[in-house]
C-alpha cells in the first residue's frame, strides 16, 4: 500500500441536491418540480439511492488509507500528487470529467444506481468496489488505457478531452476559421469541429454519422459506415459540423483522422465568442478568438480505468 497515500472519492450532486442548492429548501424544490409537472419522487429516489451508496462506500473503503471525498466541481483545482487512488461515484460522464485531471492514477468507476445509469465506464457496483480497490492496492488490478485528445493553443494553454473536443463559437452563430490538415489549408464557416477519441466515438461523433446516413438514405445515396474506434486506438477522429460553402469558405476537408504524426491545426478567425471545450463542459473552456491557433493531437497522457 506504500504506493498510495489516500483514496479520493469523487462525487457529484444529484439533481435534487442541485435544486435544493438553487431554491434553498427541499420543500421549495418539491414545489418547483410539481408545479412544472415533474415527478418529485423520482428525484427523491435518485437522491436517496445515491446517499445510501456513498454511506456504504465510506464503510467498504476502510482499508487502512484515509478517504477524502471531493465534489466534481472541485476536481479541476484539486492538487493530485500522483499518490491517490481515485474512485468515482456517479454517471459515466463523471469518469470522463475526472480522467483528464488525474494523470496516470488508476480510476475505479462505481455505479451507485445500476437501474438508472448505463455504466459503460462504471464496471463496479457498490458491493464490488472494495475488491476492486484492494486489487489496485495489491498490484493485481486489470486496466484499460484510454487515449485522450489534447489541444494546445499558441499561447501555451492546454486542454484534454476524454470523449471529445469542440472547437467553434459559443453561441449558435457560424464559426469562422482556417483549417490545416494534410498539408492543405482551407477557410471554413461551420457550426464547429468535433474531435472524438475512441471512448467518445459512440457518442457525439456517432450522432453526426446518424444524420449523414439518414440524409443519404432520403436522397437516394448509399449510406457509409460510421467510424468506431476502440478506447485504446492511438488516433482521433474529427468532423466539421454543417460546413457552409460561400465565396469566402470551402468544404473540401470535412473529416479525417488525427495522429501523433498528423495533427489538426485550426486558426481562429472569430473576433469574439470563439471557444474550445471538452466532454460537454461548456463552462470550462479556452477562449478561441482571432489570432489564436489550436493544435489538436492524441495526448501523451492516457486514462487508466480499472476493469474486471
Amino acid at each position: 500500500m506504500a504506493e498510495y497515500e489516500k483514496i479520493v472519492l469523487v462525487t457529484r450532486k444529484t439533481r435534487l441536491a442541485e435544486l435544493v442548492e438553487r431554491f434553498n429548501t427541499r420543500s421549495q424544490a418539491r414545489f418547483y418540480l410539481e408545479h412544472a409537472g415533474q415527478d418529485f419522487e423520482d428525484y427523491a429516489r435518485e437522491d436517496d439511492t445515491y446517499r445510501r451508496s456513498l454511506d456504504a462506500l465510506h464503510k467498504l473503503l476502510e482499508l487502512g488509507l484515509p478517504v477524502q471525498q471531493v465534489d466534481r466541481s472541485l476536481v479541476p483545482t484539486f492538487l493530485f500528487t500522483g499518490k491517490e487512488l481515485v474512485v468515482t461515484v456517479g454517471q459515466d460522464g463523471l469518469v470522463a470529467n475526472v480522467a483528464k485531471y488525474v494523470g496516470s492514477q488508476p480510476i475505479v468507476g462505481v455505479n451507485p444506481d445500476p437501474e438508472r445509469f448505463d455504466g459503460v465506464l462504471l464496471p463496479f457496483g457498490v458491493d464490488k468496489a472494495r475488491v476492486a480497490v484492494r486489487h489496485v492496492l495489491e498490484a493485481q488490478a486489470r486496466f484499460r488505457e484510454v487515449t485522450l485528445a489534447e489541444v494546445v493553443l499558441s499561447d501555451g494553454q492546454r486542454l484534454l478531452g476524454f470523449n471529445d473536443l469542440f472547437l467553434g463559437a459559443r453561441t449558435h452563430v457560424s464559426a469562422r476559421y482556417t483549417l490545416h490538415y494534410e498539408r492543405r489549408a482551407e477557410s471554413q464557416s461551420s457550426s464547429g469541429i468535433i474531435v472524438s477519441t475512441g471512448a467518445g466515438s459512440s457518442g457525439w461523433l456517432s450522432s453526426v454519422f446518424t444524420l449523414a446516413q439518414g440524409l443519404t438514405a432520403v436522397t437516394g445515396g448509399q449510406p457509409g459506415q460510421p467510424w468506431r474506434l476502440t478506447w485504446e486506438d492511438p488516433r482521433l477522429a474529427f468532423v466539421v459540423r454543417e460546413p457552409f460553402i460561400s465565396r469566402h469558405s470551402a468544404a473540401s476537408v470535412v473529416a479525417g483522422f488525427v495522429s501523433a504524426q498528423q495533427e489538426l491545426e485550426v486558426e481562429s478567425r472569430m473576433p469574439a465568442g470563439g471557444v474550445i471545450f471538452s466532454d460537454g463542459m461548456e463552462e470550462d473552456f479556452l477562449a478561441f478568438n482571432a489570432g489564436t491557433t489550436a493544435r489538436v493531437r492524441p495526448a501523451a497522457q492516457r486514462a487508466r480505468l480499472v476493469v474486471h
